[in-house]
């Protein structure tokens, strides 16, 4: 991203929300780097060098912020294509990927060779891999020391460090203080819960965000409160499998959402935050998408796309709900979770995680059936399923996204409608657009696919927001499933 320093300080000057993590700020006679939105005394312009990154202020030599955290700034969108390899490195680095892989597995991950993710995301980031991983975890053990009380060894293992010794020495050499520091105001009791905060960019609507989860929501793997959301998660930690639960909050004073999870999940915490940030969209820019769709959005500004905690769930979600009614949806989505998902005990009346690929790609399909789907629908979860646990599709954000559509075109009862809705879902792509959508057709008033589409071109590269407002203003969260009629 090129900067312009004027520009740069002008928003500095002005504290503009809209524009904390688009750059972080170095002050050369403190040494260390900050948000545009830090509360302390504007610094001089002369004093002022920009970054586009924290690992890039960093690797010049400056310490992040103990008043306005650089590591809970929100994530910047991720739409240029060119850099969507190199983007897609940096969030797997982000949520712990190197912390047990290498950096060929990396890039085979995001589907390049070693040498060239290398080339490419030191173009992108302007410091290589190792840089931005060490940067990544040295900002996740600042929060975990600020936020938790964990034991410093605890903390070093959750940050990806090998050891207490390199975790301590990389930390005074890098941000010249001890760790033990920023022990002196922590409450030192045993904490059962941890609470994270994840910024993001106003506005946000959040109400919006409740009502769209509610619409599909599993009973016993979700709950949807008055002014919260919770469900249980599984994830894969190394070799095993860590299960357990989040609540997520909103505080909007901060504009901020609060994530909440039990210690237990430490060990998979990054990989938890990274998949909260997905869920709840924290990385869009309203004041872009909202200012391009116009009229549009009016009505409803900061409007989120809902993504997924697991895109393979977002996958079965849509094959279940072809052309049937929410509430049977949401049967037989929970008659799925309860039979085939890990058991636990939560708060919030969560009983059952829902069950991963790799559960269903075993399962045959009369035991799909059973739940009260047809067997080709059945059989179309089994193969989505087959896939993704085999490693050949990834149903997440960057993953490569033609060659991942066309994959799931391949399948048997994926229709272009699914395929579009797992698109702006699962994959997070912003300009996903479902052609033939029958409420987009009747709503906006065409009778064809093609007169829609070309409508709809108007509000690229944001087609997937325009969908949600489309379908907002027809009072149906997710059309296809008869919640028009609610």
């Amino acid at each position: 991203m090129n900067l312009d320093p004027d520009t740069c300080y002008q928003t500095l000057l002005s504290r503009d929300r809209r524009f904390d993590g688009w750059f972080f700020v170095g002050v050369a006679s403190t040494g260390i780097y900050c948000r545009p939105v830090c509360p302390v005394r504007t610094p001089k312009r002369e004093n002022c060098h920009f970054f586009p990154n924290a690992a890039a202020a960093e690797k010049a030599g400056f310490r992040p912020c103990l008043r306005c955290r650089p590591e809970l700034a929100p994530g910047n969108g991720l739409l240029d294509v060119s850099g969507r390899l190199a983007q897609a490195a940096a969030a797997l680095i982000e949520e712990g990927f190197l912390d047990g892989a290498s950096l060929a597995e990396l890039a085979a991950r995001v589907g390049v060779t070693d040498r060239h993710l290398r080339r490419i995301f030191d173009a992108e980031y302007g410091v290589s891999l190792i840089e931005f991983a060490q940067t990544q975890r040295l900002l996740l053990a600042k929060r975990l020391l600020t936020d938790t009380s964990l034991p410093i060894s605890t903390v070093a293992l959750t940050a990806g460090f090998g050891s207490v010794r390199r975790f301590n020495d990389l930390f005074l050499k890098q941000y010249s203080l001890n760790p033990r520091r920023f022990r002196k105001d922590i409450d030192s009791r045993p904490q059962e819960t941890i609470t994270f905060s994840l910024g993001y960019r106003p506005p946000f609507s959040w109400s919006s965000v409740l009502a769209f989860f509610a619409q599909w929501q599993v009973s016993g793997a979700e709950h949807v409160g008055d002014d919260s959301y919770a469900r249980a998660i599984e994830l894969r930690q190394g070799s095993r499998h860590v299960v357990g639960w989040i609540k997520v909050t909103h505080a909007p004073q901060r504009y901020a959402i609060e994530t909440t999870v039990p210690v237990s999940l430490t060990p998979a915490i990054a990989q938890v935050l990274g998949r909260v940030r997905r869920m709840f969209d924290l990385a869009a820019r309203p004041d872009l998408i909202d200012r391009h769709l116009g009229d549009l959005a009016s009505g409803l500004p900061g409007m989120r796309v809902p993504g997924a905690f697991d895109g393979f769930e977002i996958a079965v979600r849509a094959i279940v709900g072809q052309r049937i009614p929410a509430p049977d949806a949401r049967a037989i989505l929970s008659r799925m979770a309860e039979r085939f998902g890990t058991k636990l005990v939560a708060p919030c009346g969560l009983t059952t995680t829902f069950p991963c690929a790799s559960v269903f790609a075993d399962l045959p399909a009369a035991a799909l059936q059973a739940t009260g789907i047809t067997r080709i629908r059945a059989e179309t979860i089994i193969a989505v399923a087959a896939e993704v646990a085999a490693g050949r599709i990834a149903l997440e954000p960057l993953a490569p996204l033609e060659e991942t559509l066309d994959s799931l075109r391949r399948i048997r009862g994926m229709d272009e409608w699914t395929v579009q809705y797992i698109a702006m879902r699962s994959l997070a792509w912003p300009n996903a657009f479902p052609h033939d959508d029958a409420v987009l057709k009747k709503k906006l008033g065409f009778s064809s696919t093609a007169a829609l589409s070309q409508h709809a071109q108007q509000w690229q590269p944001w087609r997937a927001y325009a969908t949600l407002h489309v379908w907002r203003l027809h009072e149906a969260l997710h059309p296809r499933s008869g919640c028009a009629d609610r």
